[in-house]
């Protein structure tokens, strides 16, 4: 067989290969919304919501100067705080939280206010370097109190 219709078949072949993985890709995306709320200067916030967005994940980035006062009105105990908050159907999510542990709170839906992932973790989404262990998620209970949800 002659060297370019190998060529040119391989190259379809690929081709098709990476439109499938594409496709398979886009039908698993995450569908859901989420308000990423971040200070002007944070740049692994942005970083957070971008990976977000490449989930599929509808988000809307809201600026605000002082967070202080949204962490204290989603009731984020200090000890949970991390950079920036994030709205999710109705729950708040604190921090670098990844997408996988979103889901899989939002399935289960509990009676809860939300979660959080507190401080930046290396290698949790937006943040640089590699993760090193496993990261406690926590719970924040409607009247504050603070438990282990899961570890990731």
């Amino acid at each position: 067989m002659n060297k370019k219709i190998i060529i040119g078949i391989l190259t379809i072949l690929l081709i098709s290969g990476i439109v499938a993985l594409l496709k398979n890709s886009e039908d698993n995306q995450a569908a859901f919304a989420a308000t990423v709320y971040k200070s002007p200067t944070c740049g692994c916030c942005t970083v957070y919501g971008q990976y977000l967005k490449r989930q599929g994940v509808d988000v809307e980035t809201v600026t605000i100067d002082d967070l202080s006062n949204s962490k204290e009105e989603n009731g984020i105990p200090r000890e949970l705080e991390s950079c920036h908050t994030s709205v999710v159907g109705g729950y708040v999510v604190e921090g670098h939280v990844p997408l996988p542990v979103i889901e899989t709170f939002l399935e289960k839906s509990p009676d809860i206010k939300g979660i959080a992932l507190p401080g930046m973790p290396a290698g949790s989404p937006g943040m640089p370097g590699l993760k090193q262990g496993k990261w406690t998620i926590y719970a924040i209970a409607h009247d504050g109190s603070v438990s282990e949800f899961m570890d990731y």
